[in-house]
């Protein structure tokens, strides 16, 4: 499948194999194409080049989930400002992949505070050793284990993580009084998903993880997820998380079928599609259809 430009440029930066120093070349090479949208009740998003940057901008709080990479940092930060009358008072990683916190450094002069689930610093500085990055990072300052809220001024911003599923520290972030939730990279919509077992991920808890994620919140709830399928959009309803849950949950039939067959790891991450879902965009190196099976067989297969 041909990519655009844009697409393998978020690949590429979500790759841990690709070095830190590769990734910001790549950054300089062309300006990003950025927006901000509203959706609800003074909650909106940005979308720039990386994991879906979600903000909360009111006369009494300003929040913002998430930080990509530097170049589309910059701009977020400087447009976060243009329309907030006063200091950024939370930045929210949702997890710990350079596309989500590579940002981090910009805005960490501008914020009171960087909040993030207790397993993400250690799993962000890990994945920084790796990439030879560990001076160009910018950790969470406040960290929680199973829930976190505050009341800030007509909006309750909590967070809640519900156990290991794309890593072992996403956070899902609801804006209660605009009923709009930011669940990162528990959603790649009509994407191929990363499974990141090295860092806790897990398929079958996943599938649990958004069941939850579902009876928290309501069909009127708007839902923003880090990663989309070209031209699908980074917002959307119930209907995406369900999506999402099927699909692992096809993958996980199909595999755990698979091996009762006696299929090998290279027969099942030869599969060429999961039925239903033939049309999930690949991004790679890392959002394909062979690693999502092979860490199913690998999950399946573990003793």
């Amino acid at each position: 499948m041909k990519l655009s430009r844009r697409a393998l440029l978020e690949a590429i930066g979500v790759a841990a194999v690709v070095p830190f120093g590769r990734t910001a070349a790549a950054q300089s090479a062309a300006p990003p194409s950025v927006s901000f949208t509203a959706l609800r009740r003074d909650v909106g998003i940005f979308t720039g080049r990386g994991g879906t940057i979600g903000w909360l901008i009111t006369p009494d709080a300003v929040v913002v989930v998430d930080s990509q990479f530097p170049d589309t940092a910059k701009p977020c930060l400087d447009g976060v400002k243009s329309r907030a009358t006063r200091a950024i008072d939370f930045l929210i990683n949702t997890h710990h992949h350079p596309d989500h916190t590579s940002g981090n450094p910009v805005f960490q002069p501008a914020v009171k505070h960087i909040v993030a689930h207790r397993n993400v610093p250690p799993l962000q500085k890990r994945s920084a050793e790796q990439q030879n990055a560990v001076e160009s990072q910018a950790y969470a300052d406040t960290v929680y284990d199973n829930e976190w809220s505050q009341a800030l001024g007509r909006e309750t911003v909590r967070l809640r993580c519900c156990g290991p599923a794309h890593t072992s520290g996403d956070t899902i972030v609801t804006f209660v009084n605009a009923n709009v939730a930011h669940v990162g990279d528990l959603v790649f919509r009509q994407r191929h998903p990363v499974v990141d077992r090295p860092a806790g991920g897990t398929i079958r808890h996943w599938v649990e993880v958004l069941e939850t994620i579902e009876r928290a919140h309501d069909h009127d709830t708007i839902y923003v997820f880090g990663h989309a399928r070209e031209g699908a959009g980074t917002s959307g309803t119930v209907a995406d998380l369900q999506s999402m849950r099927d699909y692992l949950t096809a993958a996980l039939d199909l595999v755990q079928k698979s091996i009762a067959a006696g299929k090998s790891r290279d027969d099942v991450i030869a599969i060429a599609a999961i039925p239903r879902f033939e049309d999930f965009q690949s991004v790679p190196p890392r959002g394909t259809l062979a690693n999502v099976l092979g860490a199913a067989f690998d999950e399946l297969s573990a003793k």
